[in-house]
């Protein structure tokens, strides 16, 4: 099976293609803008920017692509507040050119996706649940998802929780690496108390999407951690394991924060569906610290 990744430089993407690369039932190829510093041996790499819809068709159909996982997007959620014209451009059009792309190589899609297109009123959230965005990042993933549940191709979505995890070359943090760096520095965080997730270790978003694809599952799965938490008991569970100062975290309420973009309170995902009918089976909060200590011990 041939599959392709769009956004290789990303957390996501790295820990697809270090996933794929060793596996022998496939060929790997790995997409961005441009090409990653340490790609493994086998693992072809084509440049390219999903905006630009002839390229983006070209790439697919030359590559002989099967299965297209895309993970590709702008994901910073203020920066898509305050910039929405470049944060639509990525999420809705850069979606209906891979659709374009899939539609022409006979490809399917797998589809990365977000607990963000919900507005937090409850939670956990299956399948079944309404979609409500709260902020633009969360409208514009949700449109892209509209265009793959309205197009003609075969597709899966796969929607994700808070991803953490760590890659050689760490261009965005994520939640536990800022507390484990700022609490290595001796610094005070205030951390909200607040919002409640299911944070997802990033091979195991990477699993779920390897499931998705090898199996061309058809339809939307939400794939994250098991585990019920706030920011602020990630922190304390991250501060315990890397034996660092706890009494450094600050319970927080989301109000006394001011951020362009609004986040949904309470998300977090059933994760039932992809269990059952792809396999799927994540780490423990813990067990997934135990994964991202190995590898900065590297």
């Amino acid at each position: 099976m041939r599959i392709l990744i769009t956004g290789a430089n990303g957390l996501l993407g790295y820990k697809l293609v270090q996933l794929l690369a060793y596996r022998g039932d496939v060929i790997t190829i790995a997409t961005a803008r441009k090409k990653p510093a340490d790609i493994p041996a086998g693992v072809y790499f084509a440049e390219l920017h999903i905006t630009d819809k002839a390229q983006t068709i070209s790439v697919v159909k030359d590559t002989r692509t099967d299965v297209v996982i895309h993970a590709a997007a702008m994901t910073q959620v203020d920066q898509c507040e305050t910039e929405r014209e470049k944060c639509w451009s990525a999420n809705v059009h850069g979606v209906e050119n891979i659709i374009e792309a899939c539609a022409q190589a006979n490809a399917h899609l797998v589809h990365v996706s977000t607990d963000f297109i919900f507005d937090g009123t409850y939670g956990p959230l299956d399948e079944t649940a309404i979609p409500n965005p709260v902020n633009y990042y969360g409208e514009s993933k949700l449109a892209g998802e509209k265009l793959i549940q309205q197009s003609k191709i075969n597709w899966a979505i796969l929607r994700t929780v808070l991803v953490y995890g760590v890659t050689p070359d760490m261009s965005r943090s994520n939640i536990v690496l800022w507390v484990k760096k700022n609490l290595e520095e001796g610094k005070t965080i205030n951390v909200v108390n607040d919002q409640w997730r299911t944070p997802t270790l990033a091979e195991d978003l990477a699993m779920g999407c390897y499931l998705a694809a090898s199996q061309k599952a058809k339809g939307i799965y939400h794939i994250s951690g098991k585990e019920m938490l706030t920011p602020f008991e990630i922190a304390n569970q991250t501060a315990e394991y890397f034996n660092l100062n706890k009494a450094l975290i600050k319970p927080a309420d989301s109000s006394t924060f001011t951020q362009p973009a609004k986040r949904p309170p309470k998300t977090g995902f059933i994760i039932a569906k992809a269990q059952q009918e792809l396999g799927y089976k994540p780490h423990t909060f813990t067990e997934g610290l135990g994964v991202l200590a190995a590898q900065l011990r590297r």
